[in-house]
């Protein structure tokens, strides 16, 4: 008795392989998160997946959710791009696109909104483009475009056109000798 695999199996078998790889490898690449937050496994949910292996693009579509560990990101749309094996971009889009990390275990959780979010894994950076939302240590920035440089710990926020950049920063908390 033999056993033949189809070619589409076999081409939607790779499809999934790549797919997991890409994940794997976009939510490895956190330097500056927990670090249990790498040693745990990674979910994406999705109400579909096209890998498009040409371009080096996996794009997740419908009520997309990753977790790992302490990360989530949610969208309507997202789209990881590979270069030699390695994420190099993850852009995150929806109605309201949303990301959410705890970098150090001394800090509150990192979270920002935006119609897109687009994470540089090389630069570690993240860059938030419509009606974008940040808030870290009780710390807020809201503008059309805001660039979050999370290696460096700097903020750069923009407005366009009638709108305005708000930021409301928190005072240093005074420590107490015990």
């Amino acid at each position: 008795m033999s056993c033949q695999v189809s070619s589409s199996a076999r081409r939607r078998n790779r499809r999934n392989s790549l797919a997991v790889f890409a994940a794997f490898a976009v939510l490895s690449a956190r330097v500056d998160a927990l670090p249990e937050d790498a040693e745990q496994p990674i979910h994406i949910r999705a109400d579909s997946a096209q890998l498009d292996e040409n371009k080096n693009l996996v794009v997740y579509h419908g009520s997309v959710r990753m977790d790992q560990g302490t990360m989530r990101v949610t969208a309507d749309t997202m789209t990881i791009e590979l270069k030699d094996q390695l994420v190099v971009r993850i852009t995150a889009e929806g109605d309201r696109a949303h990301y959410q990390q705890q970098l150090k275990p001394d800090e509150s959780m990192v979270y920002a909104d935006a119609k897109t979010i687009v994470y540089f894994t090389q630069d570690e950076r993240v860059q938030l483009t419509g009606n974008a939302y940040l808030t870290q240590n009780k710390n807020e920035f809201t503008g059309d475009l805001i660039k979050y440089d999370i290696r460096a710990g700097k903020v750069d926020a923009q407005a366009t056109g009638e709108g305005k950049v708000q930021m409301i920063l928190q005072p240093a908390a005074v420590s107490k000798p015990q």
